[in-house]
């Protein structure tokens, strides 16, 4: 015969279920704050931001975000460390796979950080706050350089070398600063954050003509030869 759960069960289910929400809303509470400070960064700047504002955006009181940071300047540090995108894992799996010779693994790894670097709104704006906070964060500079920007160039010294080892690049200063080869995706990224839609520009057509002719500085050739820029290697 079947029994019913008496109301002390009932009550003591309920209370565990009550009790695994509240858990888990508290450990989703830290990223919502996060999320509502980069909205207030974004919007009005650091040192116009306050705390008030992004626990009224968070929905939460202004002392629930003391529990979890001590002040604005820890908010803005872990809101940085949080939504920072390392892109050099996604950029290195792409490239290996369509990739068989140097030029076509620059090609493909360039490439990608390119539309990364540009193209996602969140880390262009992540960008900006560093290098308009760059003075009063410059630890926190170091340390997402170190993070997201160190492996980046470290892997493109190394395939610039490998390729030079095997006689597919020619040997350059290029291998003192391969960041250098960053600089289409960077200077794109400052066009898009001064102009954002008012002057439309044709990314794909950018990054193929910048890739062109960084690789035309780059590739061993006989003599007397060399692509056009715009052409595909």
């Amino acid at each position: 015969m079947p029994t019913h759960p008496s109301d002390e069960e009932r009550e003591t289910r309920d209370s565990g279920k009550a009790g695994a929400v509240r858990t888990r809303r508290k450990a989703e509470r830290p990223g919502e704050i996060l999320e509502a400070a980069f909205e207030e960064f974004v919007q009005k700047g650091y040192a116009a931001t306050r705390l008030e504002d992004v626990a009224a955006r968070a929905g939460v009181t202004k002392g629930t975000i003391y529990v979890y940071f001590e002040n604005k300047e820890q908010v803005f540090v872990a809101m940085v460390r949080e939504l920072s995108r390392p892109v050099h894992v996604q950029a290195e799996e792409f490239a290996e796979s369509s990739a068989s010779s140097t030029a076509e693994f620059l090609r493909a790894y360039l490439c990608f950080l390119y539309r990364i670097l540009a193209t996602d709104p969140r880390g262009r704006e992540i960008f900006r706050l560093l290098i308009a906070e760059a003075n009063r964060f410059p630890e926190l500079i170091d340390e997402h350089h170190q993070n997201f920007m160190g492996p980046v160039v470290r892997r493109l010294r190394q395939s610039l070398e490998d390729g030079a080892e095997r006689g597919e690049i020619r040997r350059s200063s290029i291998l003192e600063f391969p960041e250098l080869l960053l600089s289409p995706a960077l200077s794109l990224n400052i066009s898009m954050l001064l102009f954002s839609d008012r002057r439309p520009i044709d990314m794909e057509r950018h990054f193929e003509i910048a890739v062109d002719l960084l690789l035309n500085g780059l590739l061993q050739r006989p003599a007397g030869k060399a692509d056009q820029p715009g052409q595909s290697s």
